[in-house]
């Protein structure tokens, strides 16, 4: 069994049905680690970024998806790129050490359309995050889905990050119907789908279309991964303003700014900002 994690694609040979899998252990991992989440907060977190590259898969696969998970007591976002790059940030208030989603939650997905513009959907969280995404494909995208993620954190390590997403296309008849709701239904939960199988995405393949015949059109590699560099964080400074930069040059102090994705710290001197000051 391949360990590292990636993103199968398959379709039905009677153009009824598109499925992906996905391992995602080693990328939501990196993530957690990244975000010091813990217990519960980090299978929470991990099954939304689980969930956000099954969803730029089927819908924005060559460009970025943005799964938001906001409750009273906190957020979430997972961030998927088309290159595979993965990541994510777990806001809690202070005073606050974890997170669990309500029923009452909100999940907002915000997709990347082709010339730049955005495609927003808001769903309730209702029982699970599956649910959650699966309400969102039909509501906001109008397209049939089945959608199972789930990740298993044990002693602070993800032990297992993966799932499904099987998804109706036009050409579905109601045989091919009768029988892919036949059985999506009888495969067990996902969490223990994902044991049976180690997370392996050609094994969950195999578990979801059984006998049903279908041709595994690719796979491609998911990693955590930034977009942060040093130009991007002087970049960001220039928000601060011309009096307060040219406070700060005065100074004399060099800046030390840490990435909320990453927690990669970066040094800015008075003279890069001396930079924004002479472009402004």
């Amino acid at each position: 069994m391949d360990p590292a994690d990636r993103v199968v694609r398959a379709i039905t040979n009677d153009n009824a049905f598109r499925i992906i899998t996905i391992r995602a252990a080693d990328t939501v991992q990196a993530a957690v680690r990244a975000q010091k989440a813990s217990g519960p907060t980090a299978g929470w977190f991990g099954q939304l970024l689980t969930g956000a590259v099954l969803v730029r898969e089927t819908m924005s696969p060559e460009l970025r998806v943005q799964c938001i998970l906001k409750g009273e007591t906190g957020s979430f976002v997972a961030d998927a790129l088309p290159d595979g790059l993965t990541r994510g940030l777990v806001n809690l208030p202070a005073g606050v050490t974890s997170y669990a989603p309500s029923a009452d939650s909100l999940l907002q997905v915000v997709r990347t359309m082709s010339r730049g513009e955005l495609h927003q959907g808001v769903v309730k969280v209702g029982p699970d995050i599956s649910t959650a995404l699966t309400t969102y494909m039909l509501n906001s995208e109008q397209v049939v889905s089945v959608i199972g993620v789930d990740c298993h954190v044990e002693d602070d390590a993800v032990r297992l990050a993966g799932g499904y997403i099987v998804q109706m296309l036009p050409e579905m008849g109601n045989a091919a119907l009768r029988s892919m709701t036949a059985r999506v239904e009888a495969l067990p939960p996902i969490r223990q789908l994902l044991s049976e199988t180690g997370g392996d995405p050609d094994l969950i393949l195999a578990r979801v279309v059984g006998d049903v015949a279908h041709t595994r059109t690719s796979e491609s590699g998911v990693r955590f991964g930034c977009l942060c560099d040093q130009a991007r964080v002087v970049g960001a400074l220039a928000s601060l303003g011309e009096v307060e930069i040219r406070a700060i040059v005065e100074s004399g102090e060099v800046l030390t700014i840490a990435c909320d994705y990453c927690g990669v710290s970066y040094q800015v001197s008075p003279a890069e900002l001396r930079g924004l000051l002479e472009r402004s």
